[in-house]
């Protein structure tokens, strides 16, 4: 079975750039169809690769092999000529987590591989929901106990992301109440780089622990913490899509533009 899901962009546009998205806890590679699609129409070229296994007896080890195999898809991911550069690396969950934790390693091959990287979805401290954390009513939800429903709530209020999920065979349910290692939450929410990292939350997401974005935000010298109204856990594909993908192609574009935003606003009344 191929490792990897890949959205090309339309015949006869140039590729604009390589974005390689990672999913994270109990995701398969189509929940992200939709958001790979659309990324792709906009001429950039989508790999979506399989979810992180982080374990928690040896995070460390483990990290170091995704790493290596997440490297190992983006130099797949060539063009005759190479790799399309800006390269941006989109992780959601244990997914983002795991870029950035990889990030702040200046000895993993991922280190110096991204122009810029997405974070969705971060998960905070006690984000592992089992029921025994600081998550609360998100904890029953998830952790033993919780109905399908349940964890469907936590995740995302989209229908159709909500039938995805449901539908596919590579969803694994309950797995939203695996306990993400300490070590890993650590090295993700203290990377120091000066990659661009544009972080999402959403303002319903219980999994996150919005005080602790702040700082990370702040602390980076490239850093952009963005908030998207109403949504919930799996902010890059609940009922706000649209205009979550429409930021991130705005920061794929401004990246190419070296930083430099393409559209500024000179005068509004709202």
């Amino acid at each position: 079975m191929t490792q990897y899901t890949d959205y090309h962009g339309p015949e006869g546009l140039r590729t604009r750039g390589t974005i390689v998205v990672v999913p994270g806890r109990g995701e398969g590679r189509a929940a992200y169809a939709r958001f790979g699609r659309r990324l792709a129409a906009d001429a950039y070229r989508v790999r979506v690769v399989d979810a992180p296994r982080i374990d928690a007896d040896d995070p460390t080890g483990s990290l170091a092999r995704f790493g290596a195999g997440l490297a190992a898809a983006v130099e797949g991911a060539a063009a005759e000529d190479g790799v399309v550069r800006p390269v941006v690396l989109v992780g959601a969950d244990t997914g983002a987590a795991a870029v950035a934790a990889l990030l702040g390693q200046e000895e993993s091959p991922v280190a110096r591989l991204p122009e810029a990287v997405v974070l969705a979805g971060l998960p905070g401290r006690g984000a592992d929901t089992d029921g025994s954390g600081d998550t609360g009513a998100a904890g029953g939800a998830v952790g033993a106990g919780g109905s399908w429903e349940d964890e469907l709530d936590v995740r995302t209020f989209c229908p159709a992301h909500r039938a995805v999920l449901t539908d596919d065979s590579g969803t694994q349910r309950g797995s939203l109440g695996t306990a993400v290692p300490g070590e890993l939450l650590d090295a993700a929410h203290q990377v120091d780089t000066a990659v661009p990292i544009l972080i999402l939350v959403g303002d319903a997401d219980p999994l996150a622990d919005r005080d602790a974005l702040t700082r990370t935000a702040k602390s980076l010298s490239r850093g952009r913490l963005a908030v998207v109204r109403d949504a919930h856990h799996d902010v890059l594909n609940d009922l706000q899509h649209r205009s979550v993908a429409a930021e991130v192609v705005t920061f794929l574009e401004t990246v190419r533009n070296t930083l430099v935003p393409v559209v500024a606003v000179e005068s509004s009344a709202w």
